[in-house]
């Protein structure tokens, strides 16, 4: 059962994943942009209350960990555009099956069919 996918499916995949890359490098860059410090400034120049403190503190490690998670998604991005590059995506890393395209869709970063999946 070889149903690779066409040229036309991969180039398809392709742009749809540069654009996932794109977004993905736009989000870091907007969360790194605001450093941590720039808003416990601006609460210095009000009366440092603890909660206004804490509500900081939570929104710094909020914005931490969405930072985090583009970085993971932009490199799974990165490596499904490696696969398209070496001619293995849509195949699966574990069984060497084909990806059916419908999860290709879902999840266009896929490595492995959802049957094998942890």
């Amino acid at each position: 059962m070889s149903n690779k996918l066409s040229k036309e499916k991969i180039a398809y995949f392709k742009e749809r994943l540069l654009q996932m890359k794109q977004e993905n490098e736009k989000s870091i860059e907007a969360n790194e942009g605001s450093g941590p410090n720039d808003a416990a400034q601006e609460l210095t120049d009000f009366a440092n209350h603890p909660a206004d403190m804490g509500t900081e503190q939570f929104e710094q490690e909020k914005e931490a960990g969405f930072t985090l998670i583009h970085k993971e998604n932009l490199q799974e991005i990165t490596d499904a555009l490696e696969r398209i590059e070496n001619g293995t995506y849509g195949i699966s890393e574990k069984s060497g099956k084909t990806i059916p395209e419908e999860r290709l869709e879902a999840i266009p970063t896929a490595r492995n069919l959802v049957e094998e999946e942890n």
